[in-house]
């Protein structure tokens, strides 16, 4: 019986926080309340309270959800039993996909005066301390450059080029007209043309 019980609240709480991510997808992180999460997730108020007490205790939750996501891919970067340019093809669709699927947290980091949470105060602290340097080497070992400024200016490139179009694809679609295609054939056109010489 005790399991049903904790199954039961596991299921209401998943509830909540998919309620929470789909108005925050709509509406911004400033306008979403506990009541219009509660509402969206037909639960009352007093639950979504038990659960996570405030307003930024469930919004740095959803945030984890993200977090996690984006942390595995760069376990890819770790698979030596691929070649490197292979490695960092898998490694950047995975990246640029997380963000995709949640590009309103995306934005909101962004956000110059936004709340910095918890969950993206480790995200950043990883980053800087695990993330990028995994992703440094394997540049260094595609392309044989070995000079760090050189190897922080060619992640950015990479980085900049992947996260653009999921930053600007709506309005950049509105503009133009143009669509833009999917992640892994954006990523092979940019690898192909940013590593020609290098193996597939």
């Amino acid at each position: 019986m005790m399991k049903n019980t904790e199954d039961q609240d596991m299921s209401k709480k998943d509830q909540i926080l998919e309620a929470a991510l789909n108005l925050i997808k709509s509406e911004g992180f400033e306008k979403v309340t506990m009541r219009k999460i509660a509402s969206e997730a037909h639960v009352n108020v007093g639950l979504v309270n038990y659960y996570f007490g405030t307003k930024n205790k469930l919004i740095n939750e959803v945030i984890q959800i993200l977090v996690h996501s984006i942390r595995d891919s760069f376990t890819i970067l770790d698979d030596h039993s691929m070649p490197p340019k292979e490695r960092l093809k898998s490694f950047l669709t995975e990246y640029v996909k997380a963000y995709h699927q949640y590009p309103f947290i995306a934005r909101q980091m962004l956000e110059p005066h936004a709340v910095m949470f918890d969950s993206q105060k480790e995200f950043v602290h990883f980053v800087k301390s695990i993330g990028l340097k995994k992703m440094q080497q394997t540049i260094e070992e595609l392309s044989g450059e070995s000079d760090p400024e050189n190897l922080s200016i060619m992640t950015s490139h990479l980085l900049g080029a992947i996260f653009l179009p999921v930053l600007i694809e709506p309005l950049y679609e509105k503009v133009t007209g143009f669509q833009f295609p999917e992640e892994n054939k954006r990523i092979a056109l940019l690898l192909d043309r940013y590593f020609p010489d290098t193996e597939k």
